[in-house]
């Protein structure tokens, strides 16, 4: 696994985004998730974690971008979760490449979220 990115390609489209609460603080949400998402030994595809902004970023494959953030408020944490289509070449074809990843994604990021919650 190598490190993904930072910044976004220059053509890019944001293909699904969830949030959801979580009643603990960031500082203990955002360990929770990197853990959650890490690659495991022999996992394809690029990962980044950047503690300072709370953003972890997982790219696979050609076209798959998934943007976590963990943002603070009031009584607790926010998770944000985006899909983003980054595919360069026949972009079009991304947005249908992505159609079981985001049949799939709704019941997953709440699956996550419960799993954060513990």
């Amino acid at each position: 696994m190598t490190d993904a990115p930072l910044d976004l390609p220059e053509r890019h489209t944001v293909l699904r985004s969830f949030a959801g609460h979580l009643d603990a603080a960031p500082t203990v949400v955002y360990p929770r998730l990197l853990r959650a998402l890490e690659p495991r030994t022999g996992a394809g595809g690029r990962f980044l974690s950047d503690p300072a902004q709370r953003l972890i970023v997982v790219q696979g494959g050609w076209w798959y971008r998934g943007e976590y953030r963990v943002l603070e408020e009031d009584s607790g944490s926010v998770v944000q979760y985006e899909i983003i289509n980054v595919a360069q070449v026949a972009h079009w074809a991304g947005t249908w490449a992505a159609r079981s990843v985001l049949t799939a994604a709704p019941r997953a990021f709440q699956a996550l979220l419960t799993g954060l919650g513990t």
